[in-house]
């Protein structure tokens, strides 16, 4: 049988990302939650922010000095069941664990934990934040803003991030419920993606500043985006007829959450370029969310009514050539059980590995396609 030479084992990427973000400054303990974080997406088949966005996203700013690899995490004001942190710009991944586990733990002493975060970067998968709340018995949520990309209903300039609106829920089943999306129909990661394997932009997810879908190429598409000549469409997508103002309404609820308690930067403050066009820092807002099942009925009813709820979705009538009806977590569940062997790396982020192996002079790795 044929070796898949783009599969690369989970030891070994992770060893890998591990070993380059330390090389780029990041501590061994805060580089081993980035590589965590980043690697979930890819265990879930969120290709969008897993190893295609290494390089891009995290190692290509800490180059250009838009964002530390080693993160302050700066307690601004904290009560009993809230927190204010400083990201200080810092390293997303690391801010959103230890902000997590922090509404977790006030969630286990008083019922309820909210953190917010002003100063951070690029977080990485959003549901897995949730996760870390719901396998410690706690509902979770999370959000976060992001540059500005997506247009409001009726307009066609971005004035906000894709804003994901993140919820978890505990079950007795071998995933919980993890509603995971953006507020926009798509991403800006995926958009990327697109780029990167040659896929067109999907009808109706962008609309340029003429008011009109944009359609075709999808690296032609991303650069107008960068350019304010075209924006994301929120869930529901253009106009109202389909409801496009229940996304906006979404994507700007979790703005709000994302800077108005920590006084946090939103908006156009996002774009990651200053008044002269030059790269600056990014400054984004999160907030987390934890509820613990415990000071309510109990985390056992709570995970099996969960379980029940979830059950009679998939139980219920389906529509004519329909196999299945998925419940949120499902599908990303299988898709790591399918992906048990590794991660598969497309042969564009094949290169970029292994310019950051030798750049950095990690010459223990070998990859997969190099044999």
């Amino acid at each position: 049988m044929a070796v898949n030479k783009s599969i690369v084992d989970w030891k070994t990427i992770t060893s890998f990302v591990v070993d380059a973000f330390v090389g780029y400054g990041i501590p061994r303990e805060d580089a081993e939650i980035c590589a965590d974080v980043l690697l979930e997406s890819d265990k879930r088949g969120i290709e969008s922010h897993g190893v295609n966005r290494f390089k891009p996203i995290y190692l290509d700013r800490i180059k250009d000095g838009i964002q530390s690899p080693v993160t302050n995490f700066e307690i601004v004001k904290e009560t009993p069941t809230t927190a204010v942190v400083d990201g200080h710009d810092g390293m997303g991944q690391v801010i959103g664990y230890k902000s997590m586990q922090m509404a977790i733990d006030k969630a286990k002493e008083y019922g309820m934990g909210m953190v917010v975060v002003r100063n951070s970067c690029h977080y990485g998968i959003a549901g897995y934040y949730t996760s870390m709340a719901t396998k410690q018995g706690c509902i979770g949520m999370t959000g976060t803003n992001a540059r500005p990309s997506v247009a409001p209903t009726w307009g066609v300039e971005g004035m906000f991030g894709t804003n994901p609106f993140t919820l978890g829920v505990p079950s007795d089943e071998p995933f919980d419920f993890n509603f995971d999306a953006a507020t926009s129909i798509t991403q800006n990661g995926k958009i990327e993606y697109y780029e990167r394997i040659g896929e067109d932009v999907h009808p109706g997810t962008i609309i340029g500043d003429d008011g009109e879908p944009v359609s075709g190429d999808a690296g032609v598409a991303l650069k107008r985006i960068r350019k304010g000549t075209a924006a994301l469409t929120t869930l529901g997508g253009i106009g109202e007829a389909l409801g496009g103002y229940k996304g906006y309404g979404f994507a700007l609820f979790v703005e709000l959450l994302s800077s108005v308690l920590q006084d946090g930067q939103y908006g156009k403050a996002l774009n990651g370029v200053d008044e002269n066009g030059k790269k600056c820092k990014y400054h984004l807002g999160h907030f987390f969310i934890a509820i613990d099942t415990n000071h309510f009925m109990g985390e056992d009813v709570c995970r099996k009514k969960t379980g029940d709820i979830m059950r009679s979705m998939r139980a219920s009538k389906k529509a004519p050539g329909a196999e299945r009806i998925y419940t949120a977590g499902e599908k990303e569940y299988e898709i790591r059980l399918a992906r048990k062997d590794g991660v598969p790396i497309n042969e564009s982020v094949q290169k970029e590995i292994t310019a950051v192996r030798d750049e950095l002079g990690l010459t223990q790795y070998v990859f997969p396609w190099e044999k």
